[in-house]
C-alpha cells in the first residue's frame, strides 16, 4: 500500500529540487544517501531533467593537492558565469560511517557563492575511490540546474580509476617529488586521463615529471586522444586558466558521446549492484538445501570457495556463472 504522506512529501521535495532549491538538494543528497522512504520517487522524477551538466572528475595520489585545485578551478568558472556542484568523496569514519576530511572546510572561500554547492560523501567502504551512492548524486545536482559537477575522489591511488565511468572529462593530479609517474603506470590512471595536471609547479623537478609525463603518455599507442599536461600552481591560481581551457575543449571535442558511455557504465553498474543485493538477501533468508551441501563440500576440503559459489550461482546463470 502507498505511503501517502511519504509520497506527498516526496513530491514536494522533488518540485523545491528542480526549482534549484539548495536545501531541498542537500535534503534530497541525504534521503538518496540513506536509501529513505521517498528515495525512488525523487530519482525517477529527475530522469527528464539531466543531461545538461558537465561531469568533471578529479582524481590522483594523496598529497597531489586535489582540493586546493578544485577550489582554484571552481573560482575560474565562476568568473566564467558557471554555477557548480562539488561532490567531494572522502574516508569514512569507522564510528559514524561519516565523511572524516569534510572537504567543505578547504573550499570555505565558495560557502557565501549560491553559484556553489559543497557536499561530501563518505565511501563507507566502497571500493573504487567513490561511494555507492556518488553517480545518484551527480544527478541530482545535474537536476537542480548546476552547468558544472566536479567529482573529487578519495585519493586512494590504484582504485581511482572508477570515476573515469562517472565523469564526461577526468582530470588526474600529480604533484612532483611524489613518485606518481611511476603510480600512474601501477595504478593504471594514466590510461584513464583526458587531462593530466602536474600541481605544486613551484616545488623542484615539476618540468621533468612533466616531460615524463609526456613520455609516459607516447606509450598509451596511436589512435588515442591527445591529452594534454598542465602544470598549475593551484595556491597561486598558476596554470589554472590553462587547466579550464582544456577542460572545456575536451568536453567539445567529446559531444555526446561521454555521456552516451557515462550512462551505459553507470547501467551496468547498477545492474551489477542490484544483482548482488538481491542475492545477498536470498542468501541471508535462505535454509537452502544445495547450499549446506556446497558447505560440507567446502569443510570436506572436496571443493574449494570459489567453485562452490560458481556451482551456486550456476543455478540463475546458467553456465556463464
Amino acid at each position: 500500500m502507498t505511503d501517502r504522506p511519504a509520497a506527498a512529501a516526496g513530491g514536494k521535495l522533488l518540485e523545491r529540487l528542480l526549482d534549484g532549491e539548495p536545501a531541498a538538494l542537500a535534503k534530497a543528497i541525504t534521503l538518496i544517501e540513506n536509501a529513505g522512504t521517498g528515495a525512488a520517487q525523487v530519482l525517477a522524477g529527475i530522469q527528464s531533467r539531466l543531461g545538461h551538466a558537465l561531469v568533471i572528475g578529479v582524481t590522483g595520489p594523496p598529497g597531489a593537492g586535489k582540493s586546493t585545485l578544485v577550489s582554484a578551478l571552481v573560482g575560474e568558472l565562476r568568473r566564467r558565469g558557471k554555477s557548480l556542484g562539488i561532490l567531494a568523496v572522502d574516508p569514512s569514519s569507522p564510528l559514524s560511517g561519516g565523511a572524516i576530511l569534510g572537504d567543505r572546510i578547504r573550499m570555505a572561500e565558495h560557502a557565501c557563492d549560491s553559484g556553489v554547492f559543497v557536499r561530501s560523501l563518505a565511501t563507507r567502504g566502497h571500493v573504487g575511490g567513490l561511494s555507492s551512492a556518488t553517480a545518484r548524486v551527480v544527478d541530482l545536482m545535474d537536476a537542480a540546474g548546476k552547468d558544472v559537477v566536479i567529482v573529487e575522489t578519495v585519493g586512494a591511488g590504484q582504485s581511482d580509476v572508477e570515476v573515469a565511468q562517472l565523469a564526461d572529462v577526468t582530470v588526474v593530479v600529480c604533484a612532483p617529488g611524489l613518485g606518481d609517474e611511476i603510480q600512474a603506470i601501477k595504478a593504471g590512471i594514466l590510461e584513464i586521463a583526458d587531462v593530466l595536471v602536474v600541481n605544486k609547479a613551484d616545488l623542484p623537478n615539476a618540468e621533468r615529471t612533466v616531460t615524463q609525463l609526456q613520455g609516459m603518455l607516447s606509450l598509451r599507442g596511436p589512435g588515442t586522444a591527445t591529452v594534454p599536461v598542465i602544470a598549475t600552481t593551484a595556491t597561486e591560481g598558476r596554470g589554472v586558466t590553462e587547466l579550464s581551457d582544456a577542460v572545456e575543449a575536451r568536453a567539445e571535442a567529446l559531444g555526446g558521446s561521454a555521456r552516451a558511455a557515462r550512462t551505459l557504465a553507470q547501467i551496468r553498474l547498477q545492474i551489477a549492484d542490484s544483482a548482488a543485493e538481491l542475492l545477498r538477501r536470498q542468501l541471508n533468508d535462505s535454509d537452502d538445501d544445495g547450499l549446506h551441501a556446497l558447505c560440507r563440500s567446502v569443510q570436506r576440503g572436496e571443493l574449494d570457495l570459489e567453485n562452490a559459489a560458481r556451482q551456486y550461482l550456476s543455478g540463475y546463470l546458467g553456465n556463464k556463472a
